[in-house]
């Protein structure tokens, strides 16, 4: 099971508490799944358990669900179940916040999707929901209304409204009342950050090796050109005993090279720019 049909399958868990809530849901599933006709509006549904919830729901609030065909979608390998519901569903213009989110539900259930990151990959967090073009403008009106942040575009005769912050998304799961979707998008999300970390600390300590071995390299090249050149016998007996140090031991850090010379890291690194000072002096 995917987390599309985790979130769908809690979801239809819950009755709406009231007529009104569950009039708001029915529309919400028509504008993302249905097509008008007549004096109803057909629907398009792949899983069962959706049917089902539906079947009963629109019965609660006085509605006449039918099923019309049954068939597979060979495209992608799925049954697909079609219904037509009798009557003019209409979202009220004066609709309460829980009849808004119960709308939002009906959406999700009709043609919304979730994806999570998969391993190893570079895909992120995307939630969006596929509306008729007929009634393309209710959905971002209420997603306005809840204020989410969306995006929009069109996909052939379809509106695509998506959702790519992880918050929003963590958000939208929080008013659904999506809980156990909720756990699990939370986990996936603290694992992905936890990685994100450790991914940008292994490049940081990359980048520090990586700078640390060009700094020994042209110390190297500095110390030996002050040797051949007869310039290190000149110099403080300290500073000599650094520039050996580090010609001896090319491939140490500078914490472990002080470690053997009995010095603090801070110190050595004081003593090697003043012998690459006296080594740019020429």
């Amino acid at each position: 099971m995917n987390f599309t049909q985790e979130i769908k399958r809690e979801l239809t868990r819950r009755a709406p508490r009231t007529r009104e809530e569950g009039v708001a849901l029915l529309c919400g599933v028509l504008d993302a799944g249905g097509r008008r006709e007549g004096e109803g509006c057909f629907l398009s549904l792949e899983s069962e358990s959706t049917a089902e919830y539906l079947l009963a729901l629109s019965e609660s609030v006085g509605g006449e669900m039918t099923l019309t065909e049954a068939s597979l979608d060979p495209k992608h390998g799925k049954d697909k179940l079609t219904f037509y519901l009798a009557g003019e569903w209409e979202l009220g213009e004066e609709r309460t916040e829980e009849e808004r989110i119960a709308y939002l539900k009906g959406v999700f259930l009709g043609g919304g999707s979730c994806t999570l990151p998969r391993a190893g990959k570079k895909t992120g967090f995307h939630l969006e929901f596929g509306l008729s073009a007929a009634s393309g403008e209710r959905f971002p009106q209420v997603l306005d209304e809840l204020q989410f942040v969306y995006g929009l575009t069109e996909r052939g005769d379809r509106t695509v409204i998506y959702i790519k912050s992880r918050e929003a998304i963590s958000d939208f799961l929080s008013v659904l009342g999506a809980e156990n979707a909720l756990a699990r998008f939370n986990a996936v999300s603290a694992q992905r950050e936890e990685n994100n970390y450790e991914n940008r600390a292994l490049n940081c300590s990359s980048g520090n090796a990586d700078r640390a071995a060009i700094a020994s390299v042209e110390q190297v090249r500095a110390f030996s050109s002050l040797k051949r050149s007869g310039k290190l016998n000149e110099l403080p007996a300290v500073l000599r005993e650094a520039a050996e140090a580090r010609l001896n031991d090319p491939a140490l850090s500078l914490g472990e090279l002080a470690q053997t010379l009995g010095i603090t890291k801070s110190c050595l690194n004081h003593r090697f720019r003043k012998l690459m000072e006296y080594y740019r002096k020429g």
